[in-house]
């Protein structure tokens, strides 16, 4: 009987191991066009591209960035582990851009689902999601 008993115990351990074990989805996925050949980009040039600095895939394309709503869990997630800024100080950099006349910020889309859809519709388009957000019909890149 007691050995049932240590067996039980032992089995409940293992269970609620695997259930704590199991990955969290990951803070944001980046999206790009099914047509972009790119499934690696650097952290360095994703920020460049999301602040506009650098304007071109390196298959000649034309880099089409998509924000989320400034006050966007996904936003901060992303401005601060890409840009390495908070979303307040990635604001203040295009309203010093736009005052001197040297460019836009790229849109801002209120969910998960807008940005899907801009991506899906603009070629040279990358946009973040929730890591849980369905990214069909989308390629999902790796951040290194």
């Amino acid at each position: 009987m007691r050995a049932l008993g240590l067996t039980i115990l032992l089995l409940t351990c293992l269970l609620g191991t695997a259930a704590v074990a199991q990955p969290a989805p990951p803070e944001y996925l980046v999206v790009v066009n099914v047509k972009n050949p790119a499934s690696l980009v650097g952290r360095k040039f994703l920020g460049e591209a999301f602040l506009k600095k650098t304007t071109r895939w390196e298959d000649g394309e034309l880099i089409r960035p998509v924000d989320q709503e400034p006050d966007a869990a996904v936003r901060r997630r992303f401005t601060e582990h890409v840009l390495k800024r908070s979303v307040t100080a990635v604001r203040a950099y295009w309203q010093q851009v736009i005052f001197a006349g040297r460019g836009v910020p790229p849109p801002e889309l209120p969910g998960d689902r807008q940005v899907l859809e801009y991506v899906r519709r603009h070629a040279g388009a990358v946009g973040y999601v929730s890591g849980t957000a369905d990214t069909a019909g989308l390629k999902v890149l790796t951040v290194r």
